[in-house]
């Protein structure tokens, strides 16, 4: 297992992806039945992404917050932040919901905004630094 000195962007790119995803992760999970109706989606469907976030948000805090990470570690947030990318858009192109506008603008605008940080997070694991002596 590679470990990293995380550099500043990757510290920051966990950071505000903890940040993003707990603030939505409660949102969704807290107010889904409201949230809803005015996005056309199901309730059980926001309140469980919403709890998955949850948790996840926790991790990046304490990978943002630690003074090593591992390079797996890092490439798993990638790949976990591009796959619910993948499933976004594939939940709004299955037909399996019908969303509304306001549902359709906020699945692909918070899309959008994974996929950057997946892509912040992958520069900033570029920049970063295997430590002298390990």
């Amino acid at each position: 297992m590679t470990l990293l000195q995380p550099s500043p962007l990757l510290r920051r790119s966990l950071q505000l992806d903890a940040l993003a995803s707990g603030a939505t992760g409660l949102l969704l999970a807290l107010a889904a039945n409201p949230l809803s109706g005015l996005f056309g989606l199901p309730a059980a469907l926001l309140m469980v992404a919403g709890i998955v976030l949850l948790p996840f948000a926790l991790v990046l805090a304490w990978m943002a917050n630690s003074e090593l990470l591992s390079r797996t570690g890092v490439w798993a947030v990638i790949a976990a932040n591009l796959l619910w990318v993948l499933e976004s858009l594939f939940l709004l192109l299955s037909g399996w919901v019908q969303p509304s506008v306001l549902g359709c603008a906020f699945v692909i605008g918070q899309a959008l905004a994974v996929g950057v940080l997946a892509e912040l997070e992958f520069f900033g694991l570029r920049r970063s630094a295997v430590p002298h002596g390990l």
